[in-house]
């Protein structure tokens, strides 16, 4: 999965007013429907976090985080943030200094399914137990560890992330599904 994103913007698109160093900035990944006058597809927003209720996204919310914002240093190359690939959002969700969310965990739990199957990342076992158990892993080329909360791959997980990834990779648009109730047209396999 790769998206062309831009890199992080140097003003709040809410207030206009420019980041400055050491301020909390949330980044939004929104899926822009088409038609909404906004560029369609995966469009990153960065917005100061005391503005961030302010924000009215044209589409589904995909995931969110919040970094500290730092000046681009001169002569650093701004284009090499502006592929945004698996990896690179799992590592920006999995970093210690981004707030979770439980939207970016179970976001988070997929990623490293998905990267553990290109063997970008590799399983180091389970720490905790029951509900927080974590499973950790190590990226094969950096070799950082990164913890992710242990996942049950029910059909109830899968359904509660469907949305947010309907909405990643363009499928199924943002509809939430609605599971049948017990014993009205229960189908089985």
């Amino acid at each position: 999965m790769e998206l062309s994103l831009q890199s992080l913007s140097s003003r709040c698109q809410v207030s206009g007013r420019d980041f400055a160093e050491g301020d909390r900035v949330v980044s939004f990944l929104v899926r822009n429907p088409v038609g909404s006058g906004d560029a369609e597809g995966i469009v990153r927003h960065d917005v100061a976090a005391g503005e961030q209720g302010n924000f009215a996204p044209a589409g589904p919310v995909v995931c969110r985080w919040v970094q500290i914002f730092k000046p681009r240093k001169a002569g650093e190359n701004p284009e090499r943030n502006l592929k945004l690939t698996a990896e690179s959002l799992f590592l920006a969700l999995s970093d210690p200094a981004t707030e979770r969310t439980v939207e970016n965990d179970r976001l988070l739990q997929v990623l490293a399914m998905m990267l553990e199957r290109k063997r970008v990342l590799r399983p180091k076992g389970r720490s905790g137990s029951g509900a927080n158990a974590k499973q950790v892993y190590e990226h094969a080329k950096l070799k950082s560890l990164h913890e992710v909360n242990a996942a049950e791959l029910s059909p109830e997980f899968f359904l509660s992330i469907q949305e947010q990834l309907a909405a990643l990779v363009g499928g199924g648009g943002a509809a939430k599904a609605k599971p049948e109730a017990k014993g009205e047209g229960a189908a089985s396999n």
